[in-house]
């Protein structure tokens, strides 16, 4: 198994018990799947999603931000970063950053969908943004706030 493949292997093992509700599991499998990001040469903005959202699952509110803003630094508009911006803020009680996330979300994904990036066709990741801008429409409404 390629270094890629063990990261996500652990990536969805992982984000199954997250969403299960079995904290410990994945308190135990959270920093193997971190680990193997570590390992990883470098992090594309895929991957910096994943470690992301695996740093959420985890309760670390402020890393998760930390990648959505390295994310920022080289696709100014890419869509995991409001993803994962708002969640972050979420968790953090931050409504206000939270909407904002939500509103850049919506003002950017016509713009970026458009790009057809290979991230967002990969069927996990499109069932993540159809859902995320429902979550969106459904906080901030049809049009997105400046």
């Amino acid at each position: 198994m390629s270094p890629e493949e063990r990261a996500n292997r652990l990536f969805n093992r992982v984000m199954i018990l997250a969403e299960a509700g079995k904290g410990d599991s994945v308190s135990f499998f959270l920093p193997m799947a971190l680990g193997a990001y570590s390992q990883l040469p470098a992090l594309d903005a895929d991957a910096r999603y994943h470690v992301g959202l695996l740093q959420l699952a985890g309760g670390d509110a402020a890393a998760a931000l930390a990648q959505a803003d390295t994310i920022r630094q080289s696709i100014p508009t890419h869509l995991f970063i409001y993803i994962l911006r708002a969640h972050a803020y979420q968790q953090q009680g931050n409504t206000v950053q939270e909407r904002r996330a939500y509103a850049d979300f919506l003002r950017n994904e016509p713009g970026e969908m458009a790009k057809q990036r290979p991230e967002y066709a990969q069927d996990a990741h499109l069932d993540a943004l159809t859902s995320f801008k429902a979550e969106a429409t459904r906080v901030i409404g049809t049009r997105p706030a400046s």
